[in-house]
């Protein structure tokens, strides 16, 4: 096991696990590096955060649809 895989992820590994999640594409390396030394509590608050923006990107996206068409 490489050195970079035994330390605790940083949060823009976190970032990146999450977003790699999210759209099914993880590695097996960086999955089993979030299992064997992530904290549980990182992955949640990042991958809320991840689903909100989400979620209000396509709230944006259908109002500037709708007031492009005179709604």
């Amino acid at each position: 096991m490489s050195e970079e895989s035994k330390q605790k992820p940083t949060l823009w590994q976190v970032v990146q696990s999450v977003g790699a999640s999210l759209i099914g594409v993880q590695s097996n390396r960086n999955r089993e590096r979030d299992f064997q030394h992530g904290s549980p509590g990182q992955y949640i608050i990042v991958g809320l955060a991840a689903v909100i923006l989400f979620i209000l990107a396509i709230v944006g996206v259908v109002n500037l649809v709708l007031s492009s068409v005179g709604q």
